[in-house]
C-alpha cells in the first residue's frame, strides 16, 4: 500500500491505524511496531511517529517511554467515563437543534436522517455506523457551536471503536440504534426537549452494557 497527498501523510497513516483498531485487527494493549508500519505503508519513521501522537490525542493509542506505542486499553472504567461524557454532549446537541431548527435549515439534517434509514436496510453495519456520525455532524452544523463540535470530534474515534466492538458481537444492535435515531429526530422536530435526556440516557446505557459484554467475550476468547 502507498500513501500520498492531499491529506497530510501523518493523517493518512493515523487513519490507516485507526481502521485497524476499530475493526479489531489491533487489540487492546497490542504494541504498534513502527518498523512494520513503515514497511507496510512504504513511509519513513517521522510521519509514523507523528501519526502515533495524533492517535494518542484521540484516545486510541498510549505511548509509554522506552516501550513505544500500544493500543489504548479498554477498561470498564474508561467505557463508563466515555459514555458519561458522550451522553451529556449528545443531549446538549440534540436540545440545541430542537431549539434552533427552522424550515430553512432543517433540510440537511432530514436528508442525512433518511440516508441513515436507507443504509440500515443493507448488510453493511459499518456504513450505518458512519452514517450515524454524519447525522451528528449535520446537527453540529445547525447548532454552530465550535466548542461542542470540536469536543465531539475528539471523542469520535473512541466512540467509533467501542460501537464497532459492540456491533461485532451484537449485530441486531443496528435495529435498536435505528429506532433511537427515529425517536430523537421525532423529538427534535416536535421541539420536545423534555424527552431528549431520557432518550440519550437509555441509548448510552444500552451501548455501554453492550461494549462491556463484548469486552468480556473477547477477553474470554483470548484466554
Amino acid at each position: 500500500m502507498s500513501l500520498n497527498a492531499p491529506e497530510s501523510l501523518a493523517e493518512q497513516i493515523a487513519s490507516h491505524i485507526t481502521e485497524q483498531i476499530i475493526r479489531g485487527h489491533l487489540a487492546s494493549n497490542e504494541r504498534i511496531q513502527e518498523a512494520r508500519v513503515v514497511e507496510e505503508l512504504q513511509v519513513s519513521r517521522g510521519p509514523v511517529r507523528e501519526a502515533l501522537l495524533i492517535l494518542e490525542s484521540r484516545h486510541l493509542v498510549t505511548i509509554v517511554p522506552r516501550r513505544g506505542a500500544m493500543v489504548s486499553e479498554l477498561t470498564p472504567n474508561r467505557v463508563h467515563g466515555l459514555y458519561d461524557i458522550y451522553e451529556t454532549l449528545l443531549t446538549l446537541l440534540a436540545t440545541r437543534v430542537a431549539q434552533v431548527w427552522t424550515d430553512e435549515n432543517k433540510t440537511p439534517l432530514l436528508n442525512q436522517a433518511m440516508a441513515l434509514q436507507q443504509i440500515a436496510t443493507t448488510a453493511d453495519k459499518y456504513q450505518f455506523m458512519l452514517a450515524g456520525f454524519d447525522l451528528m455532524w449535520a446537527a453540529c452544523e445547525m447548532v454552530d457551536n465550535a466548542y461542542l463540535a470540536n469536543t465531539l470530534r475528539s471523542l469520535q474515534p473512541a466512540i467509533h471503536r467501542t460501537y464497532a466492538l459492540s456491533i461485532r458481537h451484537s449485530p441486531t444492535e443496528i435495529d435498536t440504534t435505528k429506532e433511537f435515531f427515529v425517536n430523537v429526530v421525532t423529538a427534535i422536530l416536535s421541539r420536545d426537549t423534555a424527552s431528549l435526556p431520557s432518550l440519550m440516557h437509555k441509548f448510552s446505557n444500552n451501548q455501554r452494557l453492550l461494549v462491556l459484554s463484548a469486552m468480556e467475550h473477547e477477553g474470554s476468547s483470548c484466554a
